[in-house]
C-alpha cells in the first residue's frame, strides 16, 4: 500500500511455500488476495514478491509474464520489491545455512539476481522505484580464502553494472539491498561499512555504487547485534550508504532463567538457522550459529548475572510475549521514529515474518492470513502514531 511521503508497505510472500512459479502464483491467489481483501479492499495493493531461481526462470517466459502483468492489473496489485535472498527451496526442508548457497562467490547468484531485476523492471508501476534484497555476500564459515572475498565483490559489482544498464535503458530507478545478518559475511554496521569501503576503493568515484547498491536494513538482524537504529543509520548515512529497503521484523529476546531456557526449546526447529547472540553484563558478545548449541552450552546451564539472549527467530510483529520472553519491537518503533524525521531515508517497507509454519503453537494463529492481517494492523497503528500512515 502507498503511505505518506511516497512510502510503500507490503508483506513479503516468502512466508508462503512455493519454489516454482505455479506454486508461487497459487499462493498469491490463495493468500495474498485474501489478505488484500481484509486490509485494503480498494486501491493499489503492494506485493513484496519472493521468487526462487526456478520460479524466476519460469516467470521470465513472455506468455507467463504477460499473464501475471494482467493479473496484477485485474486485482489492483503492484510489485515494488523482490526478495532475492533464498535461491532455492525455503520451506518444508532443512534450510539452515544452505539458504546462503549459492553465495556471491558463485556466478549463479549473479545470474539469478540479474534475472530478478529484469523481471522487476517489467512489473513496476510508473514512477515507482524498484528494489531487490540479497544475502550479505556469504556465510562467514564458507569464506576461507582472500580470493573468495574478491569474488564476492567482483560479482556484486557486475550486478551493479547490470542494474545501471537496466536503469538507463528503461528510465527506472533500481537498487540492490544487501542484508546484514548474524554470521553473514558482514553482519553489523562496522562490517557493512568495511565491505562498502573496499568496493569504493576498487571503483573510486563511480557514482553507480551509491545509486544502485545499498543495505536492506532488517530490524530483527540489527537488533540481534544490540545496535540501535539511530547509531546504525547515522553511521550508514555518514558513509553515504543508501538504505535500499527496510524489513520490519522482530527478534526474540529473553533473560536466561531456567524456566525461560526450558520454554526456549520450543523455538528450535530443523528448518531455519536461529543464530543466538548473548550480551554479558560487561557488554561483551558471545555468538552461537544456532539455538540448539546455545542451549547445550555452559552459558545456558550457568548464565552470568546480567546476561541477555537474543535469538534469530522472527516473531510476528503483533505478538505480546510475557514472563522472561520479549521481542525487539522497540528497534522497529525506533526506526519508524527516525523515518518520521527523515521520510526520504527509504521508500520501501516490508514486513518479513516467514516463520509462521515453525512458530510454537501458542504463537501460531489458525491461518497464516490471520497473522498477516494482525501484522498489518500493528504496523499501520505504529505508522499512524509517527504520522506515516
Amino acid at each position: 500500500m502507498i503511505l505518506k511521503h511516497g512510502l510503500h508497505l507490503a508483506y513479503c510472500t516468502n512466508v508462503h511455500p512455493g519454489e516454482d512459479w505455479a506454486a508461487t502464483f497459487d499462493a498469491l491467489n490463495r493468500y495474498t488476495l485474501r489478505v488484500k481483501e481484509r486490509v485494503q479492499p480498494q486501491g493499489q495493493y503492494a506485493i513484496g514478491l519472493r521468487l526462487s531461481d526456478r520460479a524466476a526462470r519460469e516467470l521470465a517466459d513472455p506468455k507467463t509474464l504477460l499473464a501475471f502483468q494482467r493479473w496484477l492489473e485485474q486485482h489492483e496489485c503492484y510489485v515494488f520489491t523482490i526478495n532475492g535472498f533464498p535461491f532455492g527451496q525455503f520451506h518444508g526442508t532443512r534450510v539452515k545455512e544452505q539458504v546462503y548457497r549459492p553465495d556471491w562467490t558463485d556466478p549463479q547468484r549473479l545470474d539469478y539476481t540479474n534475472r530478478l531485476f529484469d523481471l522487476l523492471v517489467q512489473l513496476l508501476p510508473p514512477g515507482v522505484e524498484g528494489s531487490v534484497s540479497t544475502l550479505p555476500g556469504s556465510f562467514k564459515e564458507f569464506i576461507k580464502l582472500p580470493e573468495q572475498e574478491r569474488a564476492i565483490r567482483d560479482n556484486v559489482w557486475r550486478c551493479v553494472e547490470h542494474i545501471a544498464r537496466t536503469s538507463e535503458r528503461t528510465g527506472r530507478r533500481l537498487h540492490l539491498g544487501m542484508e546484514p545478518e548474524p554470521l553473514g559475511w558482514f553482519e553489523n554496521t562496522e562490517e557493512t561499512v568495511t565491505f562498502f569501503g573496499r568496493l569504493r576503493d576498487e571503483h573510486p568515484g563511480d557514482a553507480r555504487l551509491n545509486q544502485h547498491l545499498g543495505v536492506n536494513y532488517d530490524t530483527c538482524h540489527f537488533a540481534l547485534e544490540y545496535e540501535t537504529p539511530a547509531i546504525a543509520l547515522a553511521r550508514l548515512q555518514q558513509q553515504g550508504i543508501r538504505v535500499s529497503k527496510i524489513h520490519l521484523s522482530n527478534a526474540l529476546k529473553l533473560t536466561p532463567t531456567p524456566a525461560a531456557r526450558q520454554h526456549l526449546a520450543a523455538f528450535a526447529d530443523d528448518v531455519y538457522l536461529h543464530q543466538v547472540i548473548i550480551r554479558h553484563g560487561d557488554g561483551a558478545l558471545t555468538r552461537f550459529r544456532d539455538l540448539a548449541p546455545a542451549l547445550a552450552s555452559p552459558l545456558a546451564v550457568a548464565p552470568a548475572p546480567g546476561d541477555e539472549w537474543r535469538v534469530h527467530f522472527h516473531i510476528p510483529l503483533h505478538s505480546e510475549l510475557s514472563g522472561e520472553f520479549g521481542t525487539t519491537s522497540d528497534h522497529v518503533t525506533g526506526l519508524l521514529k527516525l523515518l518520521q524525521a527523515q521520510p526520504q531515508l527509504c521508500a520501501h517497507l516490508e514486513m518479513e515474518t516467514y516463520t509462521w509454519a515453525v512458530l510454537p503453537e501458542t504463537l501460531r494463529t489458525r491461518d497464516v492470513t490471520d497473522q498477516l492481517v494482525a501484522e498489518y494492523g500493528w504496523t499501520r497503528q505504529r505508522l499512524a502514531e509517527y504520522g506515516l500512515a
